[in-house]
């Protein structure tokens, strides 16, 4: 039952830092550490990984009013940003020759950092019960069981949400970027 009460609290907060922005400091602490880890693994210095993480909540802070709650973790959609803010890093330091090859270690934006950017926006194009139970599977690390109690659906069922959802994407890779 906790688990339902965290996403209603984050659909609370949402709806209070759109009315004042004020309130967004409660999201800022609840994902700072997750969306900072996350670009912190994909940048080769950590000001890279601290500009970045603050590029992405100031983002978010400023398009905040057009943010949907569709019962996707809020993480999800800020992992998005950050996934385009690297997206276009690696696109401007990629065209550009005087940026030595040594600035980027093995943690660096590649091509996989690429693909799962491509991936995120893949996602956001499922139908919303498939997007629902990627997310809480692959995002919110949640087991098969723990969503189907979630959702009030069969394990089954969420099994079959899940294989749709991966067979969608896997399509929809292939079309587009192969």
């Amino acid at each position: 039952m906790k688990l339902l009460e965290t996403v209603t609290d984050e659909e609370r907060q949402i709806a209070a830092a759109q009315r004042d922005p004020a309130d967004f400091g409660e999201l800022y602490e609840n994902n700072f550490d997750r969306i900072y880890a996350f670009i912190a693994r994909r940048v080769p210095s950590r000001q890279d990984a601290e500009d970045l993480t603050a590029e992405v909540f100031h983002e978010a802070l400023r398009t905040l009013a057009r943010f949907e709650w569709k019962g996707v973790p809020f993480a999800a959609w800020l992992l998005g940003i950050a996934g385009n803010r690297l997206a276009e890093r690696w696109r401007r330091f990629g065209k550009q020759s005087e940026v030595p090859q040594n600035d980027w270690d093995e943690t660096g934006v590649d091509a996989r950092t690429e693909e799962n950017l491509m991936l995120f926006q893949l996602v956001d194009e499922l139908p919303s019960d498939q997007r629902l139970v990627i997310c809480r599977r692959f995002v919110e690390q949640k087991s098969l069981r723990e969503i189907a109690h979630e959702l009030g659906r069969s394990e089954g069922a969420i099994k079959q949400l899940q294989f749709r959802a991966l067979q969608n994407l896997r399509t929809q890779m292939r079309s587009r970027y192969v």
